[in-house]
């Protein structure tokens, strides 16, 4: 039994999604992130609802192409990336005018960490380095490349690039093939505590000066967020880095009756997503419903209007 009650259309609504199966595709993100498992509880969700939904791996800007391209009609997306997509900015090809928000979730952290013997210390000494990124179609990679670009730096400044997921990147730096290791998501990050188990690890520091940068010169939704001291084994401080908020998105046109049921489930559900992603602790309706530039979908205002 539902925990939480619709009314009025927008119970008609998933009335009429349980009386028509359909599927879904949902694109997520690398394994050893947030994403991937949120996108499994999605999965399981929405099949008590008669939706039969397909997990398919992405990425930041993949997900937003894919669902502006139609090949996605769900995705996780970040809220640089889904709003570059809106505008037309690099590396999208001109204005998406199908990606709608469900819902914001959280925000997401963008670390980078370094062996401890490694002498790396600032995003300056990755000069000469070998650095693991995520493969191209990941906001994470392009985060990575917007990094380097404010600290004046480039690919061709490194040594090597390696573009493999969290797991991958993990082992290549408990090898001791690649010097920094890259990944945007929650804290703790599954994929940096595994690999501190084996290393000891220094969390590269953003100053707000270099986030301000940012900013200014690259998107301007970057955030600045904090890594509390403790987070990781060894971190005995505070460490400032660059952030953005996870987003839900979906196709503009994709049915109201899935629309309803997914958020209606996730909202029931809020305290089981948070054994997967901490950061979801403290969702509520009114976080959920955060545009933050990306225009909701017509069934998702209809169900924040009918339970605020």
């Amino acid at each position: 039994m539902r925990k939480y009650l619709l009314t009025g259309a927008v119970a008609a609504a998933a009335m009429a999604g349980h009386a028509n199966a359909q599927q879904v595709n949902i694109m997520t993100g690398p394994q050893g992130g947030a994403w991937y498992p949120l996108g499994g509880a999605i999965q399981s969700m929405l099949a008590d609802d008669g939706i039969s939904v397909q997990v398919m791996p992405g990425g930041g800007v993949a997900n937003a192409q894919g669902v502006q391209g139609g090949q996605a009609d769900l995705a996780f997306g970040n809220s640089i990336s889904v709003v570059d997509a809106l505008e037309g900015r690099e590396p999208f090809q001109g204005k998406a005018d199908n990606i709608c928000l469900m819902a914001t979730l959280y925000p997401q952290y963008f670390q980078m960490v370094a062996p401890a013997d490694s002498g790396i210390a600032t995003v300056e000494d990755f000069a000469g380095k070998r650095i693991v990124t995520q493969p191209v179609g990941n906001t994470a990679e392009q985060v990575t490349r917007a990094i380097l670009q404010t600290a004046g730096l480039s690919y061709s400044d490194m040594r090597s690039v390696d573009y493999v997921s969290y797991s991958d990147g993990v082992g290549l730096v408990q090898d001791g093939n690649s010097d920094v290791f890259t990944a945007g998501t929650t804290i703790p990050a599954s994929a940096i505590m595994d690999l501190a188990n084996s290393t000891d690890l220094n969390v590269i520091p953003l100053t707000e000066d270099f986030i301000g940068r940012m900013r200014d010169e690259i998107n301007p939704g970057y955030a600045s967020l904090t890594i509390p001291a403790g987070t990781y084994p060894e971190q005995d401080e505070d460490v400032t880095v660059v952030g953005y908020m996870t987003q839900l998105i979906g196709r503009c046109d994709l049915d109201d009756a899935v629309v309803t049921a997914l958020l209606t489930d996730m909202w029931e559900a809020k305290g089981d997503l948070a054994t997967i992603s901490a950061a979801m602790r403290d969702l509520t309706i009114e976080k959920m419903r955060d545009e933050g530039g990306v225009p909701l979908h017509p069934a998702a205002t209809a169900f924040y209007d009918a339970n605020q």
